[in-house]
């Protein structure tokens, strides 16, 4: 699941599953669809959502989804 980056807590990985799980119904699309969008197509659940946790996790849920929706949108990434 994830190469490099270790999850800290149980809390970083709660709010990776929130983000997949808003993401998917934002979009109309499953979970394991997102993941893999966030995973084999692209690095932003390595690279982007567990290292600016401390950051995001503040944010609201509109703010956080649309974040990486934008993100995703910005390098191609469909799902």
């Amino acid at each position: 699941m994830l190469d490099d980056t270790k999850l800290k807590n149980v809390d970083e990985l709660e709010f990776v599953v929130f983000c997949i799980e808003n993401i998917a119904i934002k979009l109309g699309k499953n979970a394991e669809q997102v993941y893999q969008a966030l995973t084999e197509k692209s690095n932003i659940l390595d690279n982007y959502i567990i290292p600016e946790y401390e950051i995001l996790h503040t944010q609201s849920k509109d703010y956080i989804v649309d974040d990486i929706i934008g993100l995703m949108m910005e390098r191609g990434i469909e799902v």
